[in-house]
This record gives structure tokens, C-alpha cells and sequence, in this order.
């Protein structure tokens, strides 16, 4: 689809640098053979008419100047055209990538998102059917199976309330305000409840961030969230705070088995999920935290990045500005 698109985008630029070009060709040479005529009639005010040498002559020279004058503009029109169908084609390939890559973003992610909706779904279908087969299910098993249910309900939940902050993200402005982050931060933390107790915050003085404070917390939870599933139980997490001239920040470290340099920059993308076997947490996520974190920073004009190898502290860094930005709406 995009390779037609692509040619068709190259012959309509092609055919409007033609049109331009046999356009200024005709102006040229209609100027040029009047200006061979004049300066022919200005010769013909001081001679004879009545010479034939002369009459030969001049026309001899119009006849001359009129096939150099084609001969030149088509040549010229020749490389025009070349150099504006490669420019063309060029250009119709840098137009259509960023719409060919959401495409096939949003194909993959239509895709990904049918696929962890479908599984769970699953799930809860055969768990289901089972039970309605079981003649002789008892109370007990039949609370086991709507806790289960409820789990992958409550899954669910949460995967369908991530993507619709996603898709408001993508289209949304961000207010901004003067945010102190250790403040910000300590109010995410606690909605881990007796979990927080392994997040260690390095206290410092007062730094303000020019952000949204709700997307600052949630940008801490999912930081927060992934290093306690990727870390060892009962291992510390820690979370410092960081000023660089204009811009402030905050990073969160964990112990663990690492990200590995294959893995590392792909993290951010939506549904990726990284080996099985580097969560400690038996839920297991479903890969567009880290996205949801990555396009909240990008909405506030910010940094996110993160650094780790197998068997090395795993380290996501984040840096905002400290002062407001124009409000400007993101596509």
C-alpha cells in the first residue's frame, strides 16, 4: 500500500516540477526570441534593406539562436526532470514514513492489545466451562474460581484503564505547576502500602519540578511498580533526586538479574516484556508501564532513560524541567 502510495506521491510531485518547468521554459523562450528580435531590428535601422547578404544573415542567426535556445532548454529540462524524479521520490518516502510507522505502530499495538485482551478472557472462559461441567463442584472450589475470575477481571481492568490514559495522552496538553518532587514522590509510594517499606527515599532539600502532579506520581508508581516486580524480595529500592542547571529530576534504582543490551532499548515500547524468568512478582504486567511513563515525560518536555546489564543495579533516570513551557498539544 505505501509503495503505491509512494509512486503515486513521486509522479503528482513529478508532474507539478514538469509542469513548472515547461512553464518558465516557454516564458524564457518567448522572452529570449524577443529580445533576438529586437536587437535585430536596432542592427536593421543601420543597414540596407535592400542587401540580400543581410536578409540571409539575419535570418540565418534567428534560425540559430532559436534551435541553440531549444536545443539548451531542453537539456536543461532533461536534468530538471532527472534530479526532480529522484527529489521526488525522496521526498514521497520521507513524507510517508512517519505515517507508515503509525501504521505499523498502531497495528502492532492493535494487534498486542487483542492478543493480552484474548488471553485472560481465555482463561476465564475455560475456568468457566469447567465448572459448569462439574456436577459435584463444591462451595469452596466455586469461590476459588470467582477469586480467579475476579483476578483476571481486576487484570483486565487495569490494562483497559492504562490504554485509555495512553490514548488521552496522545492527544492531550499538559497544565503545568510547580510540583515538589520529594513530596510528589513519597505520595506515590505509599500506595504500595506495606511494600513501600522497601523503597528507600534519599532526602534532600526542596526541588520543584515545572510538571503535572498527578503525572508525576503516576510516572513514579510505574517506576516504582517495575522495580518491585523486577527486583528480589526484600531487596531495597532507592530513590534519589537529581538538579542539573535547568533541569531537575529523580532516579530509581533495584537490585536484580538486569536488562540485557539486546532488551534494553526496547523497553519503552509498547507490550514489550522482557524474559519470564526477571519478574519476582506473580502477576505479571503487560508491558506498556514503562510506554505510559516514556510519554508522560515526552509531554512534559522532559528525559527518561535507563541503564542496567545482567547482573548489575538496574537504573531508570528521570529528568523535568524546572521551568513552565508554553502549553502545546501533542499528536
Amino acid at each position: 500500500m505505501f509503495k503505491s502510495a509512494t509512486f503515486k506521491l513521486t509522479t503528482w510531485y513529478l508532474g507539478i516540477i514538469v509542469a513548472v518547468s515547461l512553464l518558465f521554459s516557454i516564458v524564457i523562450y518567448t522572452l529570449a526570441l524577443r529580445e533576438v528580435s529586437s536587437r535585430v531590428g536596432i542592427v536593421q535601422t543601420n543597414v540596407i534593406w535592400s542587401q540580400p547578404d543581410f536578409i540571409l544573415a539575419r535570418d540565418d542567426q534567428i534560425h540559430q539562436a532559436e534551435a541553440n535556445l531549444v536545443f539548451g532548454l531542453a537539456i536543461a529540462n532533461i536534468c530538471i526532470w532527472t534530479i526532480g524524479g529522484i527529489g521526488s521520490y525522496y521526498l514521497a518516502r520521507r513524507t510517508l514514513a512517519p505515517i507508515e510507522e503509525a501504521h505499523e505502530a498502531q497495528s502492532r499495538f492493535v494487534s498486542d492489545a487483542s492478543h493480552e485482551l484474548r488471553t485472560p478472557l481465555a482463561s476465564m472462559k475455560t475456568e468457566l466451562e469447567v465448572a459448569l461441567r462439574d456436577k459435584t463442584l463444591s462451595k469452596h472450589e466455586a469461590i476459588q474460581l470467582l477469586a480467579s475470575n475476579l483476578e483476571e477481571v481486576d487484570k483486565l481492568t487495569q490494562l483497559s484503564s492504562t490504554l485509555l490514559q495512553l490514548a488521552k495522552l496522545d492527544t492531550s496538553a499538559v497544565i503545568s505547576e510547580r510540583v515538589p518532587l520529594q513530596a510528589a514522590t513519597q505520595t506515590a509510594v505509599k500506595r504500595f502500602g506495606q511494600e513501600a517499606r522497601r523503597v528507600r527515599i534519599k532526602k534532600t532539600l526542596s526541588i520543584d519540578a515545572s510538571a503535572n502532579r498527578l503525572h508525576v506520581e503516576e510516572l513514579v508508581t510505574i517506576l516504582v511498580d517495575n522495580a518491585l516486580k523486577y527486583s528480589p524480595p526484600h531487596s531495597l529500592i532507592n530513590l534519589s533526586f537529581i538538579r542539573q542547571k535547568q533541569l531537575v529530576g529523580f532516579e530509581i534504582s533495584n537490585e536484580g538479574e538486569g536488562i540485557t543490551e539486546h532488551a534494553l532499548p526496547h523497553i519503552f515500547d509498547r507490550f514489550y516484556q522482557t524474559e519470564k524468568s526477571r519478574t519476582n512478582s506473580h502477576q505479571k504486567g503487560y508491558g506498556i508501564g514503562l510506554s505510559l511513563a516514556k510519554k508522560i515525560v515526552e509531554l512534559h518536555y522532559g528525559e527518561l532513560s535507563a541503564s542496567s546489564a545482567p547482573g548489575e543495579t538496574t537504573t531508570f533516570r528521570v529528568l523535568l524541567p524546572r521551568f513552565t513551557r508554553p502549553k502545546q498539544k501533542i499528536s
